[in-house]
């Protein structure tokens, strides 16, 4: 039997679309508000789903304490309060977008996750704006 758990976490964070390649003119006409040379930050939601055959011995698909501390340790920590442009090393040349965001969190977390279980990830950069990314073409 296949279940999925899911774990909710946020963090807040600043960043700035901006492609350094392009003139200031085509970055203002692609990304608009978001490519302000100031940055600017929202309040990311997260759920993070893991699915799996549910362990006999346990009742568990995954034990969610230890879903919450690897969100934790490996996610919030590192994103919380933090320039992603300028903070978080994977963004060092990787345009932070929400798409980008949540494959990065994806690569974070999955070596943490058995390889017998899927694992999905939504991220809402705002209450109607968000991605799934379940590691397709990785």
């Amino acid at each position: 039997m296949r279940l999925t758990v899911s774990r909710k976490a946020h963090f807040n964070a600043a960043h700035r679309l901006h492609r350094p390649d392009w003139s200031d003119e085509q970055n203002q006409t692609v990304f608009g508000k978001c490519n302000n040379p100031n940055f600017h930050g929202h309040n990311y939601e997260l759920i993070v789903h893991v699915t799996g055959e549910v362990d006999p011995e346990t009742g568990f698909v995954m034990d969610l304490k230890i879903l919450s501390d690897l969100i934790k340790s490996e996610i919030e920590e590192a994103f919380d309060h933090k320039n992603l442009n300028l903070d978080v090393i994977e963004f060092k040349n990787l345009i932070p977008t929400a798409e980008y965001i949540a494959v990065v969190i994806w690569q974070k977390l999955r070596p943490f996750i058995e390889k017998d279980k899927d694992l999905e990830v939504v991220l809402y950069e705002t209450s109607r704006n968000f991605v799934t990314f379940k590691g397709e073409g990785i």
